[in-house]
């Protein structure tokens, strides 16, 4: 399993820019998963649900799951997702991570407007549909699904 973080500002268009990827790389073969980083302070489960009163009362894990779809609720001390994703995701060939961005994860900017992330941390590449200045060896990608899977077959998923 690989992985690769699209960061950026907020309201770069990460997610929509996913959205688009999603379908390129499924067609092209892979198995994509994804993670998103989100803040400490967002709970992911329902409070007063009954999911959330298990975790509550001290179950280590809890599994929504339903004829169509599942969801597995943890607490943890802080591990790294890296941790994670190899033991949930290893399956996969891709795991497009959002967010992320002080992560080890080889890292792609999604970028629209303000002072680019690029320079400041380590990226591979920028996404933009605007000129944007970048130091020297980082690409830059058109805002172009197929444009960045080329990208990514090349530089992370390899040969």
């Amino acid at each position: 399993m690989k992985a690769v973080a699209f960061i950026g500002h907020k309201g770069s268009g990460k997610t929509t820019f996913l959205r688009r990827l999603i379908p390129v790389l499924l067609a092209r073969g892979y198995r994509v998963g994804t993670a998103k980083h989100v803040g400490p302070e967002v709970e992911p489960d329902t409070p007063g649900k009954d999911t959330h009163l298990h975790r509550e009362a001290g179950a280590e894990r809890v599994l929504l799951y339903s004829d169509l779809h599942g969801a597995l609720f943890w607490d943890h001390p802080g591990l790294p997702v890296a941790e994670y994703l190899e033991r949930f995701m290893a399956d996969l060939d891709l795991v497009l991570l959002e967010g992320f961005k002080g992560s080890d994860f080889p890292k792609i900017e999604v970028y629209r407007a303000g002072e680019p992330l690029a320079g400041r941390i380590p990226v591979l590449a920028v996404v933009s549909d605007r000129p944007v200045r970048v130091p020297d060896g980082v690409e830059v990608l058109p805002l172009d699904p197929e444009a960045v899977a080329d990208f990514l077959e090349a530089e992370i998923l390899g040969p």
